[in-house]
C-alpha cells in the first residue's frame, strides 16, 4: 500500500510535468506557430491551421491534456490530506490555474474559434478578414492557457519543494 506521502509525490510530480509540457506547447503556438501562420496569405493559413485542428485530437495529446487535468482533479482530493500545509494550498492554486485557466478556456473560448474555422472555405475572399479576427482572438486566449499552465506548473513544483 501506498503512503499517503508516496501519493502526494507522484501526483505533485507528474502533474507539474504534465502542466509544463501542455504550457510548453502553448508556449510554441504563441511565440512562434500562430507568427508563422499569420505571415502566410490567408487561404494558406486557414486551410494550414485546420489541419493542425484535425491533427491535434490524437492519444498523445490528448492523454497530456486530458491526464493533466485529471492529476489536478487527483491533486485536489489529496490536498484534503495535506490541509492546511502550505503545500495543500499550492497543490489547490495548481490545479484551479489548469483546470479554469487551461482547461476550462480552451473548452470555452478557444474550441468554440476553431470549430468556427473549420466551417470556413479557405478560397472564400471573405476568409481573410475572418482569418486575421481568428489568429488574433485565438492567440490571445491561448496566451491565456500558456500562463496559466506554466503557473500550475510552477505552483506544483513550488509544493513539491515545501
Amino acid at each position: 500500500m501506498f503512503s499517503v506521502d508516496q501519493v502526494f509525490f507522484a501526483v505533485t510530480f507528474i502533474a507539474a510535468l504534465g502542466c509544463g509540457l501542455v504550457a510548453g506547447i502553448f508556449f510554441a503556438f504563441s511565440a512562434f506557430v500562430m507568427k508563422a501562420l499569420s505571415r502566410l496569405p490567408a487561404d494558406q493559413g486557414i486551410a494550414a491551421m485546420q489541419s493542425i485542428n484535425v491533427a491535434v485530437l490524437n492519444p498523445w495529446f490528448m492523454t497530456a491534456f486530458f491526464g493533466t487535468a485529471a492529476l489536478c482533479l487527483a491533486a485536489l482530493v489529496v490536498s484534503v490530506n495535506r490541509w492546511p500545509d502550505a503545500a495543500a494550498i499550492c497543490l489547490i492554486t495548481g490545479s484551479a490555474l489548469y483546470l479554469i485557466g487551461t482547461l476550462a478556456v480552451t473548452i470555452v473560448c478557444n474550441v468554440p474559434r476553431n470549430n468556427s474555422l473549420a466551417a470556413v472555405s479557405a478560397t472564400d475572399p471573405k476568409s481573410g478578414d475572418t482569418w486575421a479576427g481568428y489568429v488574433a482572438e485565438w492567440t490571445a486566449w491561448n496566451h491565456v492557457r500558456t500562463i496559466a499552465s506554466l503557473a500550475a506548473a510552477a505552483s506544483f513544483s513550488i509544493a513539491l519543494a515545501l
